[in-house]
Parts: C-alpha cells; structure tokens; sequence
C-alpha cells in the first residue's frame, strides 16, 4: 500500500498513523466513569473491601502492606468517641503517626465536604496522642518502643495548660 515515490519506512510511518487514527479516543469525563467502575469492582474483593468506593493508591497500598504485615493499624479514639483506623508501617514513628492522621482526615474531608483548612500546628500545640497513659511526645521515637503494636487505641487528648 506505499506510494512509488515513498521509502518503505515512510510507508510503514503512514500505515501507523492511519492505524492510529481509526482508535476510538474517550473524552477524560467518560475514561474516568470507566476507571471508577474497573475500581468499584477491585473493591468488591475481601481483601480491600474495607476501602471507599473513592480509593485512592494510597489507600490500596496500605491495604495490601497491612496484608503481608508490612504495616499495622493503629485506633486512634478522638474524644466525641469516633475511632479512625490509622494505617502505618511497622517502623513507624510518632510523625508518622501524626502524618497518617492528618491524610487520613483530608481524604475524609474530600469525601464529605466540610472544613476546608486545619490548622495542624494548632491541633498538635493542644492536643496530644496519648497511649497507656503515656503521652507520645517524642515524634522521632518509634511507635514500637512505646509499646504500640498492631490494632491497640490511642487517644486524641486535649492538653492541659500550664498556668
């Protein structure tokens, strides 16, 4: 099908682009619907079916790491008595404890609607994460040397001040 006057390669090059061309392209609106939908059934599996329809990789990751025992969940209890499951890594640190928290809440956020900004330097300057009555001040220490193994309860407790 190449032209006498076209090298072989050129004809090659116009055969793909007409290959190209006959492809159906989806509008990003109607990909994503087809995406969600791919991602709504993944869900369905025991395994990840603790996620929200709206899962992020995040989320399906620590999933998966929670399933090999690469990362455990820790319960934090905030103090209107709602239990958010936290998921880090076995190593992990108070920082990252608090980071975790702190994602944890935004894609709660996204999902819901509500606040818009927290101010985190506010909340960790008045309230601490407290375990067996220890508070966690220490954000370099790892969770382990406090004692915090997988599915234990720590606390969200608001500080009290110095006077």
């Amino acid at each position: 099908m190449t032209d006498v006057n076209t090298s072989p390669e050129e004809g090659d090059a116009v055969e793909h682009l007409k290959e190209e061309e006959d492809e159906e392209e989806l509008p990003h609106s109607e990909f994503l619907d087809i995406f969600e939908e791919g991602l709504a059934m993944i869900v369905q599996d025991p395994l990840l079916c603790d996620l929200p329809i709206q899962v992020t990789l995040e989320e399906v990751n620590s999933q998966v790491a929670l399933e090999y025992g690469q990362a455990m969940t820790v319960r934090v209890l905030k103090a209107d008595g709602e239990v958010m499951p936290i998921v880090v890594v076995q190593q992990a640190t108070v920082l990252h404890l608090k980071k975790a928290i702190r994602r944890y809440l935004e894609l709660k956020q996204q999902r819901e609607g509500g606040i818009k900004h927290i101010s985190w330097r506010y909340v960790w300057r008045t309230f601490s994460l407290v375990f067996n009555g220890e508070k966690l001040d220490d954000d370099s220490k790892k969770l382990k040397d406090y004692g915090i193994r997988n599915r234990d309860e720590v606390t969200f407790m608001k500080k009290l001040r110095k006077k």
